[in-house]
């Protein structure tokens, strides 16, 4: 029932998502979510972690992008002080800002892997696609005023998720 919403992998950051595993998966490039998967919603920059994660990820040869829902203001101002590629008001999760992701970085599917933190549009959309999947607990408490409705939902299927025994991060709260 949930097999397009179901994650290949939870991970508490994304700082458990490394060059090596992902190399062991064949994985080399990230198409990656923004808000409240690489940093909190209303944080504007990159702390000096993730810039170190994204930094790392380059130099072992594998290609990130961020693909947004939120405006070309709030993901420029974010990636180009990284020089990392985008897509803004990328409409997850319908499938073109995936296409558009794997254009950019010039890979097939099997070599692309999507890091976000909602089921609903990251998830989902990426899993359509084909890509392999990381559902990361997002890093702030509080989320955007239409994050919320799909956080009610997410709640909903990690309940259901944890009744029929499939282990989530949702455990270790």
């Amino acid at each position: 029932m949930y097999n397009f919403l179901l994650p290949d992998e939870f991970v508490n950051s994304v700082h458990e998502i490394t060059p090596e595993k992902l190399n062991a998966l064949g994985i080399k490039g990230i198409i990656t979510d923004l808000d409240n998967t690489l940093v909190e919603w209303n944080r504007a920059d990159a702390t000096e972690e993730i810039a170190n994660w994204m930094q790392s990820l380059q130099a072992a040869g594998i290609r990130v992008l961020i693909a947004s829902n939120n405006n070309e203001a709030r993901v420029k101002h974010f990636a180009e002080p990284l020089n990392i590629p985008y897509i803004h008001r990328a409409k997850k999760p319908l499938g073109s800002a995936y296409y558009a992701g794997l254009l950019q970085l010039r890979m097939r599917r099997s070599e692309v892997a999507m890091v976000g933190d909602q089921l609903l549009t990251d998830i989902f959309g990426a899993k359509r696609q084909k890509l392999y999947t990381f559902l990361v607990r997002p890093v702030a408490e509080s989320d955007g005023f239409v994050t919320l409705f799909n956080r009610f939902v997410e709640r909903r299927v990690f309940n259901d998720l944890k009744r029929k025994g499939i282990k989530t991060w949702e455990e270790q709260r």
